[in-house]
């Protein structure tokens, strides 16, 4: 189910990449601004932060949901589990693209 849910993952994976790469990297000078974002990061924020707090409440509730029903792994082994296979289609199309 997680690496399904790590297809639609890679939306706001990249959007935090951008606005990390955009925004205080560019700042402490070990990146270079997009030359065409002349709008400040206010807009990328706007869109952002409901993207985030969609896909993680999504995330988040079925997991818990899947949790409950079908593992008898501690939490901490479930978590770092689903955590790294909703992970992998963004890691997998981040070094094959």
């Amino acid at each position: 189910m997680n690496l399904l849910l790590g297809i639609p993952a890679t939306v706001p994976l990249f959007l935090a990449w951008y606005i990390i790469v955009n925004g205080p990297l560019a700042a402490l000078g070990w990146t270079r601004r997009d030359p065409s974002e002349d709008d400040g990061m206010l807009p990328w924020v706007l869109v952002a932060v409901p993207v985030f707090c969609v896909f993680g409440l999504v995330w988040g509730l079925v997991n818990v949901w899947l949790r409950r029903r079908t593992t008898a792994a501690s939490a901490a082994q479930y978590w770092v589990a689903c955590v790294a296979a909703s992970l992998m289609p963004y890691v997998v199309g981040f070094f094959l693209l």
